[in-house]
């Protein structure tokens, strides 16, 4: 009978919310969630949010329906593009509510909020580290379940990016002709995210940086390396040609 009653009043105030959503209308934060949620699923978050915001504000911190709220209006958020705030409100879900069904996600959500603050590679990569510490803490807090499983995707992409970041300086350095400058950044691409496509790509302006310098045995070093680990990166027999080739005396 409660269920019948929360869903006929949230039919009859979702068809009515085309005049006013106000949250103070509804009986009960749990009847509010309802027809929030509602809201949500139709894409009206700014509606939906302010139920959320409501509910919040209307129960103790670690209810159930509270929580819910608290993780729906994070998503508010993040569907609007405001993920500095969605990633605050997730990581009070995960903080607030340990204990709850949704902690888990929230702190993958958190990381995801942050990560969508830093999608170009060429700029401050601060909040790519806070993504990067977040993840880490989804994998540590949470190992062997689903949510780290997808956390540790995550972190390679950010790897990638990172990695794609380090590059881009040492080609940088490398088009000014300041090699040593240039092979230190490659050399990081190298070490710190060896698991990603820039690593191989690294290794190639390592070799042409040690040409420049007339490095011969960091060269071949470095070109035994690329055909060991990375046979097929391209230019490979560009930059490190077998014996007979050319290359340095």
């Amino acid at each position: 009978m409660q269920r019948l009653l929360i869903f006929l009043v949230s039919v009859l105030a979702v068809a009515g919310c085309a005049k006013e959503f106000r949250p103070r209308d509804y009986p009960s934060p749990q009847v509010l969630l309802e027809v929030s949620e509602e809201l949500f699923r139709r894409g009206k978050c700014a509606d939906a949010g302010l139920g959320f915001r409501s509910v919040t504000q209307q129960l103790p911190v670690r209810d159930t329906t509270a929580v819910r709220a608290r993780f729906l209006l994070a998503e508010c958020h993040f569907t609007a593009g405001a993920f500095l705030e969605a990633a605050r409100q997730f990581r009070r879900v995960a903080n607030e509510a340990p204990g709850h069904a949704l902690a888990q996600r929230a702190l993958l959500r958190s990381g995801d909020s942050q990560a969508q603050l830093w999608t170009n590679s060429e700029l401050d990569p601060t909040y790519g580290e806070a993504a990067r510490v977040t993840y880490q803490e989804v994998v540590a807090r949470y190992p062997r379940t689903s949510v780290a499983a997808r956390a540790s995707l995550k972190l390679a992409a950010l790897g990638e990016r990172f990695a794609e970041k380090e590059y881009n300086v040492g080609n940088y350095y490398y088009r000014l002709k300041a090699n040593l400058s240039a092979i230190l950044y490659y050399k990081t691409v190298v070490s710190d995210y060896g698991a990603t496509s820039y690593a191989p790509l690294a290794l190639i302006r390592l070799v042409e940086a040690y040409i420049r310098l007339e490095y011969q045995e960091e060269k071949t070093e470095t070109c035994d390396n690329l055909r060991r680990f990375y046979p097929d990166v391209p230019r490979l027999d560009e930059v490190c040609p077998t014996e007979g080739e050319g290359g340095l005396p």
